[in-house]
């Protein structure tokens, strides 16, 4: 009906009106081109969570929506690739990576973010030193879950210690005999040797000496002074398996700690001996820990990380002589609130030009 009505306009008659037209026109066009062209002030702040249960999108969406000026789109993709990241990524200011989701330098390069957050304590699925490279700010979650770590690494040394999988399973196969479950130690008196100690390894310290047990452990990083204020004896790695009965890994992947629990330092503890990771899975030689379970080298494993996670046909896997979680040492409801949000406002502070509280220092080795 517009269009039929114009028909009958004469615009000899009302230049004015044609003139305006005409300018509204080729402004609407310029605008148009500057909408793409150049940034506007005001723009939205897009945010790229991975697709992974541990990441909330709900407590980011109300975090950064208290703590960031302006609007901020959050969004979810499932990014399996660099590729997938590169095309997810692009436009955003923040991405918010799971375990699962690698970050290379590729995709870092050809990325413009301002922050890459890991929503959990490690940074190795992460090009540290590419982002640095490239003025990115990369952000982890250190302590969330210290408790929750230092519980599931003593649960998991005292469900191999004292054979819980192999009674459990022998009952539900319709069988009642302790004699299923030999030999069974004594924590009390035995020896744990603690591969790491930092905050993790301190608390589980605090409530293995509450079974009695004697504890050794090396980090070198740690002043000595650390270890025996909580009655732990500061050694070497080479000492430390020399003594333990026990050994406990808590150790972050670096290049130094990369296969450090390798077939020499296994093949010093004996047939009595539980190893339990609850560090990185590369930290322990996975060969050389099959190799020492096939010949009752050591008694058990403990395990919440593994080499390659999910793992894919892991002969680790299944045997009765391994107790494995699926790195699920972090998981308490609490844990995940806390992670959520502190991951979060660490985005906040990037975004708001401030230095935020997880920042990762690019020169302390990371992988």
């Amino acid at each position: 009906m517009q269009k039929e009505a114009s028909k009958g306009v004469d615009r000899r008659f009302d230049g004015t009106r044609a003139i305006d037209h005409k300018i509204f026109r080729l402004r609407n066009r310029v605008s148009k081109v500057l909408k793409y062209a150049l940034p506007i002030a005001g723009d939205m702040t897009r945010v790229v969570l991975s697709e992974f249960p541990m990441i909330d999108p709900e407590i980011y969406r109300r975090r950064l929506a208290e703590r960031v000026d302006g609007p901020v789109e959050v969004v979810v993709a499932d990014m399996d690739s660099t590729d997938e990241v590169i095309e997810a990524a692009t436009g955003a200011a923040a991405l918010v990576t799971d375990i699962n989701t690698a970050v290379d330098a590729n995709a870092i390069e050809a990325l413009d973010l301002q922050v890459i957050a890991r929503s959990a304590v490690g940074v190795d699925n992460i090009d540290v030193a590419a982002a640095a490279a490239n003025g990115v700010t990369v952000t982890r979650v250190p302590d969330y879950c210290t408790n929750e770590v230092a519980t599931h690494s003593v649960a998991l040394l005292l469900d191999c210690l004292r054979s819980v999988k192999p009674y459990d399973a022998d009952v539900a196969d319709g069988g009642w005999s302790w004699e299923v479950g030999r030999p069974v130690r004594r924590l009390k008196g035995a020896t744990v040797g603690l591969l790491s100690f930092g905050p993790i390894a301190r608390l589980a310290a605090d409530r293995l000496a509450g079974f009695g047990a004697e504890l050794v452990a090396h980090d070198p990083y740690v002043e000595p002074e650390v270890m025996t204020d909580r009655d732990v004896e500061p050694v070497g790695v080479d000492e430390l398996f020399d003594r333990a009965d026990h050994v406990a890994v808590y150790a972050p992947l670096t290049e130094s700690t990369r296969g450090m629990v390798d077939a020499d330092a296994l093949s010093k503890l004996s047939s009595d001996s539980v190893l339990v990771n609850v560090g990185r899975g590369p930290v322990v030689d996975a060969d050389a820990l099959l190799s020492a379970l096939e010949t009752d080298t050591i008694k058990a494993a403990g395990l919440d990380v593994l080499a390659e996670e999910p793992p894919e046909d892991d002969p680790l896997v299944g045997r009765p002589d391994t107790v494995i979680t699926p790195h699920a040492a972090w998981y308490s409801e609490d844990a995940y609130e806390e992670v959520n949000t502190r991951a979060a406002d660490d985005v906040a502070a990037v975004l708001n030009g401030e230095v935020p509280a997880g920042r990762v220092d690019p020169d302390a080795g990371w992988l």
